[in-house]
C-alpha cells in the first residue's frame, strides 16, 4: 500500500511537523513500508493460539489483609522533638 505524498502531508498536519519536499517522499516510502509489513500479519493463521492477557504468568502479590496490632501511641510520639497534650507540637505557620 503505497501512500501518497497528499497523505503524508495530511499525516504531518495532524502531526504538527513541518518537512520539507524531499522529507515527505522520504516518510511516504517509510510508510508504506510499515503499512505493507503490518498488513502482512493479516495472513498469519491464529485460529488455535488462545487470546493473551499478559504474557508472563502474574498472580495476586500482595499480601493477605490481616489485622495486626500497632505500636503504642505513647512509643510513636516519641519519636516527635516536641509533644504538648499528647499530641506533637509544631510551629505556628501564620
Amino acid at each position: 500500500m503505497a501512500l501518497t505524498i497528499k497523505k503524508v502531508e495530511d499525516i504531518a498536519l495532524m502531526a504538527r511537523l513541518n518537512l520539507k519536499e524531499e522529507e515527505k517522499e522520504d516518510f511516504a516510502q517509510q510508510l508504506s513500508l510499515i503499512l505493507d509489513y503490518t498488513n502482512s500479519l493479516h495472513n498469519i493463521d491464529t485460529d488455535n493460539v488462545e487470546p493473551l492477557i499478559h504474557i508472563l504468568p502474574i498472580y495476586n502479590v500482595f499480601r493477605d489483609d490481616v489485622v495486626s496490632p500497632s505500636s503504642p501511641r505513647d512509643e510513636i510520639l516519641l519519636n516527635g522533638p516536641l509533644l504538648e497534650d499528647g499530641q506533637y507540637k509544631v510551629p505556628k505557620i501564620m
